[in-house]
């Protein structure tokens, strides 16, 4: 399998992979909604770093100039899903094939989207994550990369990679070490723990809490707040952000390495502990195609 994220497939994207501008609100809205299971696949990794060329740059550049901030959300069209994280059936196929190389590519794949959200893809612009529902490792860490995680209460958050004797490769450690610290960044890693989006605002990885189904609409609050309220100062800070606190894509790159060393090195044990987590996302793959038929 190869991983091209250099444009996404025109058959697939617009499924699994939606953008939606919305000058008035200065927001573009991105949504995925990934088959079969709700995990990143190749297409939805795709979707993401085709933005680039979808965004209208020019005229966020030009908000950013006159002092107007703009806005990238990524949320999910899968009920009470935002993300179950990796593509774990092909991690264990390629790890069982020692395909290295394949599972480099997979594993770049992921961090050139977190690096994108986490830059707003090079542009003036504040990334939100809206989390609806449950987002588990490589989801999570999809929701750590934005500059704002809105979460509804009730939306759970985990990162159960060391359940298989692994770690989150793609970006958590550098983002949650933003903004808890080393010692409790490497506290919520290993303890494995499935979190409430409370106790994640009582943390301080939540930014702020939205009522069950009313997600959304806090995201047009928040928007609608940083807008009105010092919008120009909202523009500098961003740009402040960047300056002060990067996760560069080196320092990721640097870490993605360690976690394919780390993955090839699993034995037949943890990868039957990946295979109930792989059914567990087919499971969850169900569950959204009902809803969605309901």
């Amino acid at each position: 399998m190869s991983i091209d994220t250099s444009a996404a497939s025109n058959l697939t994207l617009p499924e699994q992979f939606e953008m939606d501008w919305n000058r008035d609100e200065g927001t573009a809205w991105c949504y995925w909604r990934p088959q079969p299971r709700p995990c990143f696949n190749a297409d939805v990794l795709a979707g993401i770093c085709a933005l680039p060329e979808r965004l209208p740059a020019d005229e966020i550049h030009a908000a950013a100039a006159a002092g107007q901030p703009s806005f990238l959300v990524f949320g999910s069209r899968m009920p009470g899903t935002y993300n179950l994280g990796g593509d774990l059936a092909l991690f264990k196929r390629l790890i069982k094939a020692g395909d290295r190389d394949h599972l480099e590519a997979y594993a770049l794949a992921c961090i050139d989207a977190v690096h994108l959200a986490h830059t707003a893809a090079g542009l003036p612009m504040t990334s939100i994550a809206l989390v609806q529902g449950t987002a588990l490792g490589g989801g999570m860490e999809a929701a750590l990369a934005c500059n704002v995680i809105i979460a509804e209460r009730g939306a759970q958050m985990g990162l159960p990679e060391v359940m298989f004797n692994l770690f989150p490769g793609m970006g958590a450690y550098s983002f949650l070490s933003r903004r808890l610290g080393p010692a409790e960044t490497e506290r919520v890693i290993l303890s494995g723990k499935i979190w409430r989006a409370e106790e994640l605002h009582e943390l301080g990885v939540v930014d702020r809490l939205a009522e069950p189904g009313e997600g959304e609409q806090a995201v047009r609050d928040f928007v609608a707040e940083r807008r009105r309220r010092s919008p120009n100062t909202m523009v500098a800070m961003q740009a402040v952000r960047q300056v002060t606190n990067p996760v560069t894509y080196e320092e990721l790159e640097r870490i993605t390495q360690i976690w394919v060393d780390a993955a090839l090195r699993l034995n037949e044990r943890d990868l039957k502990i990946m295979d109930r987590l792989v059914r567990s996302q087919d499971k969850a793959s169900k569950v959204t195609q009902l809803a969605n038929v309901v």
